[in-house]
């Protein structure tokens, strides 16, 4: 369970008290994060040649002092946000600046990060492809793990749980794995609905999804979502009414996430209203008061899919109990000990 961070709150575009409350509260809430906009090809290196690591490594120190992991979004990014610079190269020249990115960010973040977003949103838009040919894909696919060979790569994509692209998006998932791309991992985004989406649907599309026998994250989640008034109008404020149908909506999302046994993870794309680009999708208003949907939100993490227990072993010396995945204290006889149950080691 997790959520975008915002650059916002470690290069001081916050005020110090908002930047203290948002790490407090992610911190409360996830545990997971994925950078927001850091990592970004384009944030990153705006001019050619220089590069901004230090908002990347803020936000990766604050989280390994929480032990929080790291998802890397994004690698590369050939649709919408390619630097004018970039567009000037020659073909050689791309070729190569292509490269330099993968042994610029590969070795630096070796192990820092649990898992990256390759090329972002390829079905809609792949400028290096269009300049250099199929085949570059795979050769930035093999440069990112010639410096990094334990990376984990996920395509990330839109429009696949609404089913508009579900088709398409298994035809592209089919074509990579053809030309000899290892792909470990399926994200899929979650705010391509609007003030409400299709359960059916949804179901439908993850159940095609897992078909492939990969990980599933979803991924940049909003309720409501991107196609709702609430985008089109930032301004606008959810009635009462509205934000306990938002609730609604988000417990379901995220119900049907949780139950599907190929979902590893649900992220939002924001949870305060400071820092989301859908504000009325947040969890936190901007003053920090909650909305609806947090409490909703919590009740399902933090009490129905929490295990609790006290008891007393048998004759034998055993208690034996079903518990969700995580990490877990186990207290007997005064003695605490920390144990971890994924779905690789389903016993402990």
């Amino acid at each position: 369970f997790g959520s975008a961070v915002t650059s916002a709150a470690f290069n001081g575009n916050l005020s110090e008290q908002d930047a203290d409350m948002y790490k407090q509260k992610f911190i409360e809430n996830f545990n997971v994060g994925v950078t927001a906009s850091s990592l970004k090809w384009h944030h990153m290196e705006p001019e050619k040649g220089k590069v901004n690591f230090l908002t990347t490594d803020r936000i990766l120190t604050w989280a390994d002092e929480n032990k929080l992991p790291l998802r890397g979004h994004n690698l590369y990014w050939g649709i919408y946000y390619v630097q004018d610079w970039v567009k000037a190269l020659t073909d050689e020249e791309l070729y190569d600046e292509l490269g330099k990115r993968a042994r610029t960010i590969a070795p630096r973040y070796k192990n820092r990060f649990v898992e990256y977003d390759f090329n972002n949103e390829m079905m809609h838009g792949d400028y290096y492809q269009e300049r250099l040919g199929p085949g570059i894909t795979i050769q930035m696919v093999d440069w990112i793990r010639e410096y990094d060979p334990d990376a984990k790569l996920f395509l990330n994509d839109y429009d696949i749980l609404t089913g508009k692209m579900l088709q398409a998006f298994s035809d592209h998932i089919k074509d990579l794995q053809s030309r000899g791309m290892t792909i470990d991992g399926l994200g899929v985004q979650g705010h391509l609905h609007a003030e409400d989406f299709s359960r059916d649907t949804l179901r439908y599309a993850l159940d095609v999804l897992a078909q492939f026998g990969l990980p599933i994250r979803i991924t940049e989640f909003n309720m409501p979502g991107q196609r709702s008034r609430f985008l089109k109008d930032k301004t606008l404020i959810p009635t009462k009414e509205e934000e306990e149908k938002f609730a609604r909506n988000l417990e379901d999302y995220y119900r049907i996430g949780f139950a599907h046994p190929a979902v590893g993870g649900i992220l939002s794309w924001g949870f305060w209203e400071g820092a989301n680009w859908i504000p009325a999708s947040s969890l936190y208003k901007k003053d920090w008061t909650p909305r609806a949907s947090l409490n909703a939100y919590q009740s399902l993490v933090f009490d129905e899919w929490w295990t609790r227990f006290k008891g007393k072993s048998n004759e034998e010396g055993y208690c034996i109990i079903r518990a969700f995945f995580g990490t877990h204290k186990i207290k007997v006889n005064g003695v605490e000990k920390i144990i971890e149950i994924t779905k690789e080691n389903k016993a402990a």
